[in-house]
This record gives structure tokens, sequence and C-alpha cells, in this order.
């Protein structure tokens, strides 16, 4: 079972996503903050991360940046979820590191699309 780590201060997204993803199939684990976050990355080791992007004290453009700096966590898509949809935003994420873009509301179709696609680019190849 993939598992992911949902970063984000709203408490009710945290558990509006981690439901529907566990309906899913997925295995989710959740941060309050990019503190919490980073060093629950580094402990779990989750599969993919769903990073929301504009939390007080570090957001999460600086918090992918400490990631993808981390030689242990560089590997880790990022997906960035932010409310944040104005033109340029889905570039500045990119930059900071992250795989892939979601604007919240969420589409949970397209979400849970892009987080199949990510893990499935990190699966070793089928032994034939």
């Amino acid at each position: 079972m993939p598992r992911i780590l949902y970063i984000e201060d709203t408490e009710n997204n945290r558990i509006l996503v981690k439901r529907r993803l566990e309906k899913s199939g997925h295995e989710v684990l959740t941060a309050e903050n990019a503190g919490e976050g980073l060093a629950r990355a580094r402990a779990e080791m989750p599969d993919l991360i769903l990073m929301d992007m504009g939390m007080p004290e570090i957001d999460g453009w600086s918090a992918t940046r400490q990631l993808k700096a981390d030689p242990k966590l560089k590997s880790i898509p990022v997906i960035a979820v932010t409310a944040h949809a104005m033109q340029g935003d889905r570039q500045k994420a990119l930059e900071a590191g992250c795989d892939e873009y979601e604007t919240k509301p969420f589409d949970f179709t397209r979400l849970i699309e892009k987080i199949q696609v990510l893990l499935a680019s990190r699966q070793p190849p089928a032994a034939t």
C-alpha cells in the first residue's frame, strides 16, 4: 500500500484528503506544518508527499526546497497542493522542486491520477 504524507495546516483539509485517499487504497500520514512534515518525511520515508504551499512560518516552497536538498528525501515525489492559482504559481512550485501541481478545491479524480503516475514512475520495472 503506497504511503502518502500530506503536509497541510488546515485540519478540515487534512481530514477530507486523508479519507478520500484511504478509500482509494493509500496509507495517509499527516503533518500540520512544514517543520513537522519535514521531520515526519525523514522518519517515515513516504512514497509521495502532498505539500500545501500556503502555510505559516515555513511555506511549502521553502519546505520543498529543503526536502529536495536532502539526499535521503530528494527522490520522493512532491505534489504542490494550493489555493494559489494565479499565473506563474505552477511554475513557481515546479521551480521549488515539486513534481506536480494541483489546485484547491481538489478534483480528486485528477489528483489520484497524478499520484498514480508519480508512484508508478518510482517503481522499478517488473521482473520478467
